[in-house]
């Protein structure tokens, strides 16, 4: 996955004329050290979230959530169409002891406008920018709104408030974003996405 962030230069067999790699995506030149770390071990995040939640009881609730909840279940196509989205979290994994190592949240309200996905009401709003990376993902780069604070923070200047998160089409009509190593609580948070009605 770090090809993008260590770029190398390829040599022509024949010519020995230096020819450089592929461009960088562009998330690859906005992430920050940190965040490139989360993003990496991603999958990890979500085995020890999915973990310690059927450890502590809750098996059924996740085979209940099908795809939504498995790790390896990426479909091609992970373009989020602009639009409205009912959108809802959980969160796996207890980050410290005496929290819950797994929350559903309700359905929010989110949306998607260009390049933008936001989450718009809850006591935790995630927004940021969509990047394309590959065939079966893209990745998230945004922060963290809480309570009733009005304006987000950019990306890159609080790192208590930076996201990072990977955007998968998991279903005909069904997208999630998968947030690990949240600052607060959890292990990974989920946000399931589906069209609002």
């Amino acid at each position: 996955m770090k090809r993008a962030l260590l770029p190398l230069l390829l040599v022509a067999g024949c010519s020995g004329t230096p020819h450089p790699a592929p461009a960088a995506p562009g998330w690859a030149n906005a992430i920050t050290r940190d965040d490139a770390r989360r993003a990496h071990d991603w999958r990890m995040a979500f085995v020890k979230g999915l973990e310690q939640a059927r450890t502590a009881g809750h098996g059924a609730e996740i085979d209940a959530e099908g795809a939504l909840l498995r790790p390896d279940a990426a479909l091609d196509g992970p373009t989020l169409p602009e639009g409205r989205y009912k959108c809802r979290v959980i969160k796996m994994g207890a980050r410290n002891s005496g929290l819950l190592p797994y929350i559903a949240y309700p359905a929010f309200d989110c949306a998607v406008t260009g390049n933008r996905l936001s989450k718009l009401n809850g006591s935790q709003r995630q927004a940021g920018t969509l990047y394309p990376d590959g065939v079966r993902r893209m990745i998230f780069l945004g922060t963290l709104a809480l309570g009733d604070e009005t304006m987000q923070r950019p990306y890159g200047v609080d790192a208590q408030r930076d996201i990072v998160g990977t955007v998968e089409r998991i279903g005909p009509s069904r997208w999630r974003l998968v947030m690990p190593y949240p600052r607060y609580e959890s292990v990974v948070d989920v946000l399931e996405l589906l069209p609002a009605a």
